[in-house]
């Protein structure tokens, strides 16, 4: 989940003028009249998706805007234009354009130092705390590794401003400004900085007013709290660690910034014409081209060689957004993943040509083979099946956690007995940057339970030494071993670890 298979590319000059308007070939909108229905089950039926919903925007027109498939397994109510997905990650380029927004307004400068809005923000060094620029925060480029924190952030009961203080915390792996690390902190930071510069403006309000309202997107909520109250929402799904299994739905307001956008094909389509128009809708001016163009310079390099799979070299990160050459055009896109959704959102101004995917299972590549199927027929790419290539890619890493899974099941069904009580195991347990966390026996067990996820828990099932099966509550959270370590007969500290599309690295907590 939170992942994106391919990221970005080199911005190449010539898109600092206005998007051409280059007529598809025909082989897009053949495949999307004649192909692209019979393609989209057969994807769904491959990957387990309960459903799913696309959107083509072409020469200013919606080609298509339809869903396949159920919002929920079981029940009858077919995915539409208008079914709800959480978007998470495709949420930051609405950040974005409302920095630029703010740039363009003069009220802040992409290269100010955040600390000049935010006094109190601190990284782990003091050379980076006085360094950081709201381009960098924008960037992903503050050393720390893809997603680190998110395990403590994500879905928590923290505020923003509780988040904000535990980045001091996140030890960086890579080099300040130099690493690329996908960073949801960073834009809960840039979100942040709204309201100082806007007087008392919130970042929801903010984007509701300048962007949602003016774009007709009124089926669009800017937070996430109550999606599933709402008429016409998908279900979340996973399918990461053992059959197709619902999960909740994330709440991930405090991360807002980042990842807390929820919406529906239908409204993309006016974000894509938007984006296509040069930052007009419906002939009207809704932002100045500038504010758009300054989104997708390239701020961070991704990667610079050539994909062996795509026609693809270099990829770049704007201000929310990323930038890849593919078959000799520019294309500008973003994923985004929450527990139980993938999504993916994409423009290619040369082309006039939109594309948006929704889909409501997290463990599976369709929602970009789509995509790239897409690309690939209006950009005149010779045709490869896209979804069974990708469905090779995926199918050993998943055959590899099945396996893993099944060998822990294995060794819990030995019955061994551990060397000490459950009760030497009992007690509150600490993380720099998580906080606390308590183990108490429950019956041949051990429960562990989360001070800042009140509704998550992990069950520890003896296997060996002083090893347990971490088995979460939240199936998207995964299976896992957790070893204890114990020194001079006393238990010192707890090994958790999560899917790594929520965090990457392992929890050790500390026995208090």
């Amino acid at each position: 989940m939170r992942s994106s298979l391919f990221l970005a590319a080199l911005v190449s000059a010539t898109v600092f003028s206005s998007p051409a308007q280059a007529q598809a070939p025909a082989t897009g909108n053949a495949f999307v009249r004649d192909s692209l229905a019979s393609y989209v089950k057969r994807g769904l039926k491959l990957w387990n998706i309960p459903g799913l919903a696309v959107v083509v925007v072409k020469d200013g027109q919606v080609v298509a805007s339809q869903g396949f498939g159920v919002r929920a397994v079981g029940k009858p109510e077919p995915v539409d234009g208008n079914t709800l997905f959480l978007i998470a990650s495709n949420s930051k380029l609405f950040t974005g354009t409302a920095i630029s927004q703010l740039v363009e307004e003069k009220k802040l400068k992409l290269d100010d130092p955040v600390r000049q809005y935010l006094p109190d923000f601190r990284l782990y060094d003091s050379a980076s705390t006085r360094l950081v620029t709201i381009r960098d925060v924008l960037g992903h480029r503050m050393g720390t590794k893809t997603f680190q924190g998110d395990f403590t952030f994500w879905n928590s009961n923290l505020s923003r401003a509780e988040i904000l203080q535990k980045v001091r915390f996140l030890k960086p792996t890579g080099v300040f400004r130099q690493t690329y690390g996908y960073s949801n902190y960073g834009f809960l930071t840039a979100g942040e900085i709204i309201p100082v510069a806007t007087g008392g403006t919130t970042w929801q309000d903010f984007v509701q007013q300048r962007l949602l309202t003016p774009l007709g997107m009124t089926n669009t909520y800017p937070l996430s709290a109550g999606a599933e109250q709402r008429p016409n929402v998908a279900r979340p799904y996973t399918t990461a660690f053992g059959p197709l299994a619902p999960v909740p739905y994330d709440v991930v307001d405090n991360f807002g910034p980042a990842a807390s956008l929820v919406s529906c094909t239908n409204d993309l389509a006016h974000w894509l014409r938007f984006q296509l128009d040069s930052g007009k809708y419906n002939g009207q001016r809704v932002l100045p081209w500038a504010t758009l163009r300054r989104t997708r310079e390239g701020n961070t390099l991704v990667g610079s060689s050539k994909s062996p799979v795509f026609p693809m070299h270099f990829r770049t990160y704007g201000l929310g957004v990323y930038s890849a050459d593919y078959n000799a055009r520019q294309i500008y896109w973003h994923t985004g993943g929450a527990n139980g959704f993938v999504t993916n959102v994409c423009f290619v101004p040369e082309e006039n040509l939109g594309i948006a995917v929704l889909t409501n299972q997290d463990n599976q590549s369709f929602f970009e083979a789509l995509r790239y199927q897409l690309l690939d027929a209006y950009l005149g790419v010779p045709y490869v099946d896209r979804s069974r290539q990708l469905y090779g890619f995926a199918k050993p890493g998943n055959a590899e956690t099945a396996k893993n899974v099944a060998d822990l099941a294995a060794r819990v069904a030995k019955k061994n007995k551990p060397a000490r009580s459950l009760k030497d195991y009992a007690g509150t347990y600490t993380h720099p940057v998580y906080g606390s966390i308590t183990v108490e026996p429950k019956g041949k067990q051990l429960l562990v339970r989360f001070s800042h996820h009140p509704a998550l828990t992990t069950t520890l099932d003896y296997l060996d030494g002083d090893i347990f099966r971490s088995t979460f509550n939240h199936a998207a959270y995964g299976i896992f071993p957790a070893p204890f370590t114990v020194e001079n007969g006393k238990v010192k500290t707890l090994e958790i670890r999560v899917n790594d599309g929520l965090e990457q690295d392992p929890y050790v907590f500390t026995k208090q």
